[in-house]
């Protein structure tokens, strides 16, 4: 796995040597990435945004993200061999500065209360078959996305999320047994 583009472009990020965890693809992730960058149908500039990286997994998205402008990101992790994986991989590139890493049981423990900021674009790559209704519901009553912002959610392609009715569906990709969708509140 690898930075595909920007100022970490080739960079090798580390991965897990387990099979409990599913990092981003290059090919799915480029292609996110050139939606966010030149779909008409969002209203997103990746330059300068502040992101929330949920089920952060090694960091994949997030700094691909920083990789290409973005401002800052939070991550959000629970998985400890994991997470000293994505701590060394934003050592390795020297974002330190940029990023906050917590660990936190996403479904069960994280309150977006204690956040101080809102976010351009949220980012859920939950394990598959999670149901995570819940969690969706929680970010629309917070107000955590900016006005504007995105949700991306990456799930698998036979999950039926019945909560999507509540956003309007910007874009819906489908990649092998991945699916990608891009919400935005109404």
């Amino acid at each position: 796995m690898r930075i595909i583009s920007g100022k970490f472009k080739g960079k090798k990020l580390l991965e897990p040597n387990d099979n409990q965890t599913r990092p981003l693809k290059d090919l799915v992730k480029e292609s996110l990435f050139n939606i966010i960058k030149h779909s008409k149908k969002l209203n997103i500039n990746l330059e300068k945004s502040n992101i929330l990286d949920l089920f952060a997994g090694v960091g994949s998205f997030g700094l691909e993200a920083l990789s290409r402008g973005a401002s800052n990101v939070l991550f959000i992790e629970n998985y400890s061999d994991v997470l000293s994986i994505l701590k060394k991989n934003i050592e390795n590139l020297n974002l330190k500065d940029k990023c906050i890493v917590l660990k936190r049981d996403i479904l069960n423990e994280l309150s977006f209360d204690e956040f101080k900021q809102n976010f351009d674009i949220i980012y859920l790559d939950p394990p598959y078959k999670e149901n995570i209704s819940s969690l969706i519901v929680k970010i629309d009553k917070s107000k955590i996305l900016k006005k504007n912002g995105i949700i991306i959610l990456h799930r698998h392609k036979k999950e039926n999320d019945n909560f999507l009715e509540k956003f309007n569906i910007l874009e819906k990709k489908q990649y092998g047994i991945s699916k990608i969708i891009f919400l935005s509140l109404f």
